[in-house]
């Protein structure tokens, strides 16, 4: 049914929810998903979104409560993309990840909805991703073969080298910033075959080299404003996302 997607629902963790792209207008996150909707909208004043992606989720909470909630909705199009937070933690094993993810890819796609599923982006110049390069590597392949096995849209952001850049990160280098999130819903859209509204290949501006003491003091302040409150959250068994609603619980226009 390409191209003739009239309701979608967003499934996921903080990237979907769109945490790092605040926005202006309502202080809200906004994210490539409301993005991507906004675009779909404006093409088409009918079109319903709704967005269940809540931040710091594991992929096992996704599946139990997410899902369920896809189905009952019965959209067009579903994307979802998670098991990112689960990567983080010692042990996390790709393969029975990946093999709780395509579960939850074929109940979607059992409905007789088109789903896209999503990679992780490169890591590498990310400091903390980057410890778990050869898990996320790993997932990445898994979600691959999930994908071409189910029939579902693959947007592979490891081969988008824009979103390696830390200019497209927020301060925290983890999420990304309005301009990154803007680059996902482009691919998004390049992917389902439709127009994009921004380049997504377009190379970053030149930026002034710093130097070597400018980026330790920077280092410091990151580990200090943003690892040391995330080891302290995993230390006391909480997450960022604890007691908080997902932000578009039922489909409905997008304004």
């Amino acid at each position: 049914m390409s191209g003739t997607w009239r309701s979608y629902v967003a499934l996921g963790d903080s990237f979907t929810e769109g945490v790092g792209d605040p926005d202006p207008t309502t202080g809200l996150e906004r994210g490539w998903a409301d993005r991507f909707a906004a675009g779909m909208a404006r093409r088409d004043p009918g079109f319903t979104y709704a967005n269940l992606a809540v931040r710091g989720l594991l992929l096992d909470p996704i599946i139990a409560t997410q899902v369920p909630e896809a189905v009952r909705m019965a959209p067009d199009l579903v994307s979802v993309c998670a098991a990112g937070n689960d990567l983080l933690r010692p042990g996390a094993d790709p393969a029975v990840l990946a093999e709780r993810l395509e579960g939850a890819v074929a109940t979607l796609r059992a409905t007789g909805a088109d789903v896209l599923v999503f990679t992780g982006f490169d890591t590498r110049e990310s400091p903390l991703l980057n410890l778990i390069g050869r898990r996320l590597a790993a997932m990445n392949d898994h979600i691959r073969e999930i994908a071409h096995r189910q029939g579902a849209y693959l947007v592979d952001l490891w081969v988008m080298p824009p979103l390696a850049d830390m200019r497209a990160r927020t301060d925290d280098r983890l999420h990304l910033n309005p301009d990154g999130h803007a680059r996902v819903a482009a691919r998004v859209c390049e992917v389902l075959g439709l127009p994009p509204e921004v380049d997504w290949h377009a190379p970053w501006p030149p930026v002034t080299p710093t130097t070597w003491g400018h980026r330790r003091v920077e280092d410091v302040r990151w580990a200090r404003e943003h690892l040391w409150p995330w080891v302290q959250r995993r230390a006391q068994g909480r997450s960022s996302g604890d007691e908080r609603a997902a932000k578009r619980p039922t489909l409905a226009p997008v304004p």
